[in-house]
């Protein structure tokens, strides 16, 4: 990992989520924008929930949906990195999320950083 990369549990770049430049940058206009593009039927994102200091890190602030996320809770739990450094590398949970969320990029992100360990 590069200091341009902070990589999450799942994958995703958090240098690049529209949520972690928002905070950083306090971008209304993003986060408004964010907040419509990630809302849907089941549930409403308000654009002041569109702040994070990225999911790997400890105490500071998340989107609100990565609090409850299962791959960010086993990881914290597991005590890894990001889960390409988990023994049980890729397992159905973070399978599922990306499948839910549609994420190519960070997949392969984490299938490079894995295939890099060995």
């Amino acid at each position: 990992m590069t200091q341009e990369e902070l990589i999450s549990f799942c994958g995703i770049n958090c240098l690049e989520c529209p949520a972690y430049i928002a905070k950083r940058t306090d971008d209304m206009e993003l986060r408004e924008k964010t907040a419509q593009a990630w809302s849907g039927p089941e549930f409403s994102v308000k654009p002041e929930q569109i702040n994070c200091d990225g999911c790997i890190t400890h105490g500071k602030e998340l989107f609100v949906h990565c609090n409850s996320c299962n791959v960010r809770i086993c990881g914290l739990e597991k005590g890894v990195k990001n889960c390409a450094y988990c023994n049980d590398f890729s397992c159905e949970t973070l399978e599922g999320l990306w499948d839910m969320l549609k994420l190519e990029d960070p997949k392969e992100r984490l299938e490079n950083i894995y295939s890099n360990l060995k």
